[in-house]
């Protein structure tokens, strides 16, 4: 049994997580998922939610409130984590990754729990040292292992997740559509970029974080469903199309999460380059057209896509007059990539030792 370690933070840190167990049990694996929030007071969670919505409508707040970051574990419900903790001994987890440092000290306390040494798998999806890594109080894991899904040190990728295993859609069959959001949080510029984009003429898919999000009739728009966050069920978030004055469906797939299938057919993602859009941008081999980072691992992320060929800046993209024929390039880069990047969960499956 692996036991699959998020957090509701980001969805950048969540979704990589559910689909690491989604592909590890398609290889006949058990692998559980765990969010970090689910350890929290409910007040703690209520706060969390404010917070969401406020850094949507500020992105000054979101960006000042980055730059202090606090440990979420010191927060942590004890008695919740001592039953977590009895969970995974009863159901002989014997190894864990975790995909934020927010989870050290509670696999500190497990390896204590048990007497005995556990496998520990330390995963990181950006291209630098992430917040949670980096700012917790908690020591280092002694014998984890760090797998990295993005290394802008090295320049490269040396481990990726698949989102799927189907091959990217022809070039010549995606039309003109491009992908906007905000990340999971609805943050940055996207709203403003959407509209500049819509004065030149592209379609847009646009995910809205909002109802009052959606003004215009000339734009499809998305949504993750408002009302739910990653602690709720572990899963990938419930999605669907929006319309003014008409009550959204959300609904989800099981294998990846539904935005996917929108980057598929797009000729480029305009976001924030968190870790789960670059692996959007990766397994659909389309380009990402950065925006503003949020913080300094995304700007990490952002500075690698573009060293590799995956991606480019908006501000350069618009000085090349929104040039389709570099979108073309980029998205050539990414399919001579694709499926070239060694296989995380195939290796988890596999038992092979991650060096």
């Amino acid at each position: 049994m692996i036991a699959i370690l998020t957090s509701g933070a980001t969805l950048g840190v969540h979704v990589p997580g559910v689909l690491l167990a989604r592909r590890l049990r398609e290889s006949g694996v058990d692998a559980g998922i765990h969010v970090l929030e689910s350890l929290l007071p409910a007040a703690k969670l209520a706060t969390m939610a404010e917070l969401k919505w406020a850094f949507h409508r500020d992105y000054r707040f979101a960006l000042a409130a980055r730059k202090l970051g606090r440990d979420t574990a010191t927060d942590l419900d004890e008695a919740v984590v001592l039953a977590l903790h009895r969970r995974w001994r009863d159901g002989g987890v014997r190894h864990l990754v975790a995909f934020s440092g927010h989870w050290l000290p509670v696999l500190h306390g497990y390896r204590d729990f048990l007497g005995e040494p556990v496998a520990v798998d330390l995963c990181r999806g950006d291209a630098a040292p992430m917040q949670s890594f980096v700012r917790t109080g908690a020591p280092p894991y002694q014998g984890a292992r760090e797998v990295n899904l993005a290394d802008l040190a090295l320049e490269t990728l040396p481990w990726t997740i698949p989102v799927t295993r189907t091959p990217p859609v022809p070039w010549p069959e995606r039309g003109r559509r491009i992908l906007v959001h905000g990340g999971g949080w609805g943050l940055g510029t996207y709203r403003q970029r959407a509209a500049e984009l819509a004065e030149h003429g592209f379609p847009l898919d646009v995910v809205a974080y909002e109802p009052d999000d959606v003004d215009s009739q000339a734009v499809r728009h998305f949504m993750i469903d408002p009302s739910w966050h990653p602690w709720h069920d572990g899963g990938f978030p419930p999605f669907g199309e929006v319309r003014a004055g008409v009550s959204p469906a959300f609904s989800r797939g099981d294998a990846y999460p539904d935005v996917f299938d929108l980057a598929r057919d797009a000729v480029a993602i305009v976001a924030k380059p968190g870790a789960g859009t670059l692996l959007d941008s990766l397994w659909a081999a389309t380009p990402l057209v950065t925006l503003e980072p949020w913080s300094d691992s995304e700007g990490s992320n952002a500075r690698l896509w573009e060293r590799l060929g995956y991606g480019i800046g908006f501000d350069r993209w618009r000085e090349t007059g929104f040039s389709t024929e570099v979108l073309a390039d980029l998205h050539r880069n990414l399919r001579g990539a694709w499926g070239t990047v060694p296989d995380y969960p195939a290796a988890l499956a596999d038992s092979r030792v991650i060096a």
